[in-house]
Parts: structure tokens; C-alpha cells; sequence
């Protein structure tokens, strides 16, 4: 499958530390926004790969939702963003869209990749981590098409779309939530009501104000301004719990 400049535009030189991963453009920004601000904001490079354009929402069309991508690229201060291009509702763990983000994964070599919550409500978000957990092994595979380095990552972190189940790690956002709000009102296609729009779940006035309000209430958890929840892979363990870092409190 072939894709133009503006749908996979090269990585930083030295490729990226932090990637997000989403099914759809504003997924990376709803759940990880504040996280990806503030780690872009320290100088890491911060990118976030959305895997379709959303071209079968509500509202939008697919240029509308590149052109929102790239507003809330630059809010966050990302490093790189692209778009994979896949069928949006046609997401699959399939031999080929698996070797199409391979290819992708080992030219950014994230250290950290971001991935949906398999236990996200949308079966899109579902899958998308389905698809990016088998990217991820082939990636790290040398004899998976050896013309091309083979790379791993070091963690892989899901984040919620939908209400948290079972986080295991806060990441304080404090002095980001403005930022990873104004990344969202850039989806304005998606979140505002406007003329000619398609009501919805999302522009009726309510989902803005709940994502800032569990980010809110999650930071409380933890007495810090703003917090968003990740669930890991495997849970932290310690052999010295006075030696322990402390995450939040």
C-alpha cells in the first residue's frame, strides 16, 4: 500500500522515544494527551501514529480529520504524527496490515509505545491493540524481512478511551490538562456542534467536559492537580518498599 508525504511524513532522525498509537484521529488525545504534552514539553520526541482517518464517524471527512491532526500535533508539541491510512471498522490483526505498521514501527524505533485498553467499549480500539501487539513481536523479530532492522520496545502502556479498568500507573498532568483540552477542541468536527453536523454522543456539550473531569478526579486520587490512568503489561514490583519510587502521593 502505498502512502503520500502527508499521511507518513519521515521521523525525527533519530527516530521517536514516545509513541502513541490510535485507531482513530483524537483516540491518543482523549486518553494520553496530558501525558504526551508533558513529555514532548521535556524534550522527548512524542509522536502519535493514527492507524485509520476515521472516514466512517458521524462527522468530518478524512481531510477535515488529517487537518484537525495536525492542529493537535502542534498544541501537544509533537515530533512526528502520521497516519497509517487503514480502513476505518476495517482494522484487523491481519498478515498484511500487521507487516504495513511493522514497517512503520521500525522506522520510528518508539522506546515506549502507547496502546487502547483492551477493555475500551469500541471494538476499533480492541482491535487496533490486537493488531499493534502483533506488529510489535514481528518488529523485534531479525527474520522478519531482514533488509530492515528489527527493533524492540521497552514498555508498552494501554491507555483508556473509556473510563479506567484496573490502571496501574497514574501519570501526574499537572500544569498539561489545558493543553491536552485544547488538543481535543482542535477534533472540532468531532466535539463541537456546528452547522450541518450530525448530533452526537460526542458534540452535545457533555464529553469534553467528562474527559477533563476524570482527569481531574484521577489527580485528586493522587493530590495532584490532573492525572491519566495506564494499565501496564506486567505489575511494578519492589524487593524494598522503603526504597520503592512512589508514582503519586
Amino acid at each position: 500500500m502505498e502512502h503520500d508525504a502527508r499521511l507518513l511524513p519521515p521521523p525525527p532522525g533519530d527516530g521517536l522515544q514516545l509513541l502513541a498509537i490510535a485507531p482513530h484521529p483524537d483516540d491518543a488525545e482523549i486518553g494520553a494527551g496530558g501525558t504526551l504534552a508533558l513529555h514532548a514539553a521535556r524534550g522527548y520526541r512524542v509522536g502519535i501514529l493514527d492507524l485509520t482517518r476515521g472516514e466512517l464517524g458521524s462527522n468530518g471527512t478524512p481531510e477535515e480529520r488529517l487537518a484537525e491532526a495536525e492542529r493537535a500535533a502542534a498544541v501537544l508539541g509533537l515530533a512526528w504524527r502520521g497516519n497509517l491510512g487503514l480502513p476505518d471498522r476495517g482494522l484487523a490483526a491481519s498478515s498484511g496490515q500487521v507487516a504495513e505498521l511493522v514497517r512503520v514501527l521500525r522506522r520510528l524505533r518508539p522506546r515506549v509505545v502507547l496502546l487502547p485498553s483492551p477493555t475500551d467499549a469500541h471494538p476499533d480500539h480492541r482491535t487496533a491493540t490486537a493488531l499493534a501487539e502483533e506488529a510489535l513481536m514481528s518488529a523485534g523479530l531479525p527474520k522478519w524481512d531482514p533488509a530492515t532492522p528489527a527493533h524492540r520496545v521497552e514498555r508498552v502502556l494501554y491507555y483508556f478511551v473509556d473510563p479506567p479498568v484496573h490502571p496501574s500507573l497514574l501519570v501526574d498532568v499537572s500544569g498539561y490538562l489545558e493543553v491536552k483540552m485544547q488538543a481535543l477542541r482542535c477534533h472540532a468536527s468531532q466535539f463541537l456542534p456546528g452547522p450541518g453536523r450530525t448530533p452526537t454522543a460526542l458534540n452535545g456539550g457533555h464529553y469534553l467536559a467528562r474527559v477533563e473531569y476524570q482527569a481531574r478526579y484521577l489527580g485528586a486520587a493522587c493530590g495532584r492537580e490532573a492525572a491519566e490512568a495506564f494499565a501496564g503489561r506486567v505489575l511494578p514490583v519492589c524487593s524494598d518498599l522503603f526504597a520503592a519510587t512512589v508514582l503519586c502521593g
